[in-house]
């Protein structure tokens, strides 16, 4: 129950008000005037016995810079694959409104912001695309979503009531014949041993960047011919066959492994890190003469060469790893025999054999 204390001070009166309620924490302010004070004891009353006060609380005590700080030394560790990511991206809401209070943080300032990340130019010179703000908006909502649920620092997450910007249809670029041949041709005369093996896994499994990139020895079945993924984007381990021309380079390669790491392309720095092959591919992609191509567009290619062969579209997401047929649908168009397959069976059945 709420309880007013009135005292004088210099001459001039002031009003206490606390609130003591069974199986909650003290609560108590200080107001000038005994209307106030009324009214917060009954408001906070009611709040606290809602659930809503201590939430609130928490959130006129804590700033942006103190979510974006905890987030990344309690959370991001546990989520290595994007952290990196992550880190960038909450670094720009800590620096743009880090002093701003969780209680002020509202749909109408977070819009404002919004504005700023599509108009404003990168370091590098460029516009931010509208599916990069959504992923600057995603991860300060999964920030945000964890103050509410687990630390208690907010009552809601404000950045749910922004609305997301109009994403482009997804890309599909792919290489044709001419490309891929004179690509491959690139990487072989690559300075970089392993780069020709590591562009072939990719184009012959249509496995992620860093699925490649980060494979061990440990992943890889050679008798079987089998690689085995267990850290994956979407944490499903999955297993990818490993046939042909794409095999036999890693049954060579196995013949010279390393001794003091288990990575097929271990870092030059760390041998127990991946090797980065970002500089070698796009010296690769100058020396062939190819435009607006990059790594993740090897998946891209794996996927359209195995729709073009009539793969079913389930075939390729078990593939490529995907959970649902969502993301494999835009290979379709590349193969319409099948659907023109379907269409001819179902003529043949309504109007006979002799149907077209």
């Amino acid at each position: 129950m709420a309880s007013i204390q009135q005292r004088e001070k210099n001459g001039r009166p002031s009003y206490t008000a606390k609130i003591r309620l069974r199986g909650h924490k003290p609560v108590f302010a200080t107001f000038h005037r005994l209307t106030d004070a009324k009214k917060w004891a009954t408001q906070t009353e009611a709040a606290i016995r809602e659930g809503r006060y201590f939430k609130t609380a928490e959130a006129q005590k804590h700033t942006v810079k103190d979510l974006v700080e905890r987030y990344c030394a309690e959370v991001l560790p546990q989520k290595p694959r994007s952290a990196y990511h992550y880190q960038i991206q909450l670094s720009w809401w800590k620096e743009k409104i880090g002093h701003i209070l969780l209680f002020d943080l509202t749909p109408s300032l977070l819009n404002e912001y919004r504005t700023k990340l599509v108009k404003h130019q990168t370091l590098r010179g460029t516009v931010r695309s509208p599916s990069t703000v959504n992923r600057y908006l995603a991860a300060l909502s999964t920030a945000c979503t964890t103050a509410v649920r687990e630390w208690e620092w907010m009552e809601e997450n404000p950045v749910l009531k922004v609305s997301k910007l109009q994403e482009p249809r997804g890309r599909i670029r792919y290489l044709d014949d001419n490309e891929r041949e004179v690509l491959l041709t690139a990487c072989k005369g690559s300075s970089n041993p392993n780069l020709y093996t590591a562009v072939v896994l990719a184009l012959a499994t249509g496995a992620r960047q860093m699925e490649v990139w980060g494979l061990s020895w440990r992943d890889i079945d050679l008798q079987r011919g089998f690689i085995t993924l267990m850290d994956t984007k979407n944490q499903d381990p999955r297993s990818i066959p490993l046939r042909g021309h794409a095999l036999e380079l890693v049954k060579e390669k196995s013949k010279v492994r390393r001794l003091d790491t288990n990575r097929l392309f271990p870092s030059k720095k760390n041998p127990l890190n991946p090797f980065d092959f970002r500089v070698p591919f796009v010296r690769a992609l100058k020396e062939a003469g190819i435009e607006d191509f990059r790594w993740h567009d090897l998946r891209h290619s794996c996927a359209s060469y195995l729709a073009m062969e009539g793969v079913p579209i389930r075939t390729i997401a078990e593939i490529l790893g995907h959970r649902t047929l969502q993301m494999v649908q835009r290979y379709t168009h590349l193969s319409p025999e099948h659907l023109a397959e379907a269409v001819g069976n179902m003529n043949k059945k309504i109007f006979g054999e002799g149907s077209q």
